[in-house]
């Protein structure tokens, strides 16, 4: 699933995005969320920077303020260089410094409607399917995990689960048809891990700590690859 954050200026304009983005998700059943929105890009700042996010949408001018959506942009582009950014804003002025930050679309808020954003959330899901180093597709459903976001994968019986920071996925499968990023390493008959996540491995009891505070095992079949791979990798 892909989280959506959402910040404009304007509560009403907000509002209007806020809707019209429901709206195409679900007449699209889009495997998307709004997670969160808000009209002060500190906060908004503040939860990218805490929280897990695959799509900022995002205003330009905020009125008062000495910095606007593209100094939010560059650091965004801080905490999380592989979000898609989505500008709605008034102003074509900006449209070329924008792209500086790799942005995947730019929509003025004249032209804003259902097809508009039908349209672009199209092409980005089309674009996501193709990045099989950020996203996996894990049904005929379109559904969709954030590599990134994945601690480990077992397999119980015929099920995958795909454990995440903050929640499980299932679906059917065998470990020898996945196609995973060399970061992931089977550590287990049962267990995939993701050496990103790891916080702490523990050899003597062949458990494997991660970032979320969940735990898998080590079998005797894989220690000596993981033990290999995880001296190239520095574990924090």
């Amino acid at each position: 699933m892909l989280n959506f954050v959402v910040c404009d200026d304007d509560i009403h304009m907000l509002d209007r995005i806020s809707s019209l983005l429901e709206k195409v998700i679900i007449a699209n059943d889009f495997d998307a969320k709004i997670v969160y929105k808000t009209t002060d890009f500190k906060k908004l700042l503040s939860y990218i920077s805490e929280n897990i996010v695959n799509v900022v949408i995002l205003d330009i001018e905020f009125y008062g303020h000495s910095e606007n959506g593209l100094d939010v942009a560059k650091q965004i582009r801080f905490f999380n260089k592989n979000c898609y950014l989505i500008f709605i804003t008034s102003h074509f002025e900006y449209i070329a410094e924008a792209y500086k930050y790799t942005t995947f679309d730019y929509i003025f808020k004249y032209c804003l409607n259902t097809e508009t954003l039908t349209t672009t959330l199209s092409r980005l899901f089309d674009d996501v399917s193709a990045s099989e180093s950020k996203f996996l597709k894990i049904d005929n459903k379109n559904t969709f995990i954030d590599l990134n976001d994945v601690q480990y994968i077992e397999k119980s019986g015929a099920k995958i689960i795909y454990h995440t920071s903050k929640t499980d996925y299932i679906t059917y499968n065998s470990f020898n048809k996945l196609k995973l990023p060399k970061n992931f390493v089977r550590c287990h008959k049962s267990f995939i891990a993701n050496i990103n996540n790891i916080s702490k491995i523990s050899f003597n009891d062949n458990i494997i700590h991660f970032k979320n505070n969940s735990i898998c095992y080590i079998g005797p079949k894989y220690r000596n690859v993981l033990k290999e791979v995880m001296d190239i990798v520095t574990i924090s």
